[in-house]
């Protein structure tokens, strides 16, 4: 079993603060992949379902971001698992946005949630990094993350969530580069070189071009009286 929690504050009035990506995040996985309805438990909102060849169980913290540990070593207590089955998104102001990492182990940065969860589970655990951007200077980091998402952000931010969510499967297997793969083709798909209507165009012109005559004035005349 797997425990894939979000990090965020709970209440409509965060609701669409950049802090809370880790909320979206996850709501996300439970809408696409139809886990179970949202409940009250250990100190949180939790959703079960399963992702690839694993049962997962969806976490949404409701102590407030700098509490978030409290919640998470109480669910993985129960179950008795270990750090390692624990994996965290959250938002990470040293990532543009609409980037995303993963990463196993680690420091905190100061993130108050990974703060909370270090000191209750140990440093030992994977995490999604989600890129929001920094404001710049640190004075302004706190209502920054405290601000809602701009609508100019709606684009890649539905693109990261959706991309987030194909992937989740992957990432409950353990393959992270197939889930960074499914996030990239959602954030950054591939471009074809020539679109299939070209191929034809070309290929007629190639056709068309006469063939170089590339015999001698004596060979010629020679053909003349074949």
């Amino acid at each position: 079993m797997k425990l894939f929690v979000g990090l965020g504050n709970p209440g409509s009035k965060y609701a669409r603060n950049r802090h809370n990506i880790g909320f979206m995040a996850v709501d996300r996985i439970a809408e696409d992949h139809r886990f179970g309805p949202w409940k009250s438990k250990f100190q949180a909102e939790i959703s079960e379902g399963r992702l690839g060849h694993e049962k997962v169980l969806l976490i949404k913290p409701q102590t407030f971001m700098n509490r978030s540990g409290q919640s998470v070593g109480e669910a993985m207590r129960f179950y008795k698992l270990d750090s390692t089955d624990v994996t965290i998104f959250h938002d990470e102001l040293d990532l543009a946005p609409g980037k995303v990492r993963v990463k196993a182990g680690g420091g905190h940065a100061g993130h108050n949630g990974l703060r909370s969860i270090h000191e209750h589970i140990s440093p030992a655990y994977d995490r999604v990094r989600l890129g929001i951007g920094h404001p710049g200077r640190k004075e302004m980091v706190s209502p920054y993350v405290l601000g809602d998402f701009a609508r100019a952000d709606a684009d890649w931010l539905d693109d990261v969530l959706r991309g987030v969510s194909d992937g989740a499967g992957y990432l409950a297997d353990g393959d992270g580069g197939k889930f960074m793969n499914a996030v990239a083709l959602r954030t950054a798909p591939p471009r074809s070189s020539k679109s299939p209507a070209e191929a034809p165009k070309a290929t007629a012109k190639l056709a068309a071009e006469p063939e170089v005559d590339t015999r001698s004035a004596m060979q010629k005349l020679l053909d003349k009286f074949k």
